[in-house]
């Protein structure tokens, strides 16, 4: 699911910048914060928004309170966006049933966010998929996705392009045909997850209002480095 950029609240940004440097490794696992003084001169803000952001993180878990230490960063510290990649009728689903409501299956070229993600050419033909999940007889989830123009997908695993463009394929979302078709091939991905507003276009789709609350995730799926 893509959408322009999000208004964030400060803390959340100072929140996303502590929690990057826990996962690059400037602040690794075991270690000890620098003292709130020198880490807020450090990252440039003031102690009580970095409080406030030590505060979201230590609930999180990438950091704990220790008497006498400080703050340090747990030992393990929780992966970011979602541990198991599922498709998400499936994830919604909670022992009832999610539908898929295909509203498009088209062939696009690039546009600058699936070049960033799929690392696709100019004029690469790249199959879009526009779904709404409904759950309870509710729109819950509007799902967009992209998969890398079909000589890749034969090249990361053959029948990832034949599944996707078999009929029948469309009934479900993207991820579902893939997952379905990599059982002898490990997938991975890496998930964004942030608040957002449906806007106009989206609430239509959904039915809601365009300033409705929403949960926005932007996830790269690969098959090995692909």
């Amino acid at each position: 699911m893509a959408a322009s950029r999000p208004r964030r609240r400060p803390v959340v940004a100072l929140y996303e910048r502590i929690a990057d440097a826990v996962h690059d490794g400037t602040y690794p696992p075991g270690s000890t914060l620098p003292s709130e003084p020198r880490l807020a001169a450090e990252l440039g803000v003031s102690r009580p928004a970095l409080r406030e952001a030590l505060l979201l993180l230590q609930e999180d878990g990438l950091v704990t309170v220790r008497r006498g230490v400080g703050r340090t960063v747990s030992p393990s510290p929780p992966r970011r966006g979602y541990e198991r990649l599922r498709p998400l009728e499936e994830l919604l689903a909670g022992g009832g049933t999610v539908a898929v409501r295909a509203l498009l299956r088209a062939v696009e070229e690039p546009t600058d966010f699936t070049t960033q993600h799929l690392h696709a050419p100019a004029g690469a033909e790249l199959a879009f998929w526009e779904s709404v999940l409904t759950a309870q007889g509710a729109a819950a989830v509007l799902s967009q996705e992209w998969a890398a123009p079909a000589e890749v997908l034969r090249a990361a695993h053959p029948a990832f392009a034949e599944a996707l463009g078999s009929p029948g394929a469309g009934a479900g979302s993207m991820l579902a045909v893939l997952a379905g078709t990599a059982r002898e091939v490990d997938l991975t991905a890496h998930s964004q997850v942030s608040a957002t507003l449906l806007g106009r276009r989206r609430g239509r789709q959904l039915d809601r209002a365009p300033d409705t609350p929403a949960v926005l995730v932007t996830q790269v799926v690969r098959a090995g480095g692909t």
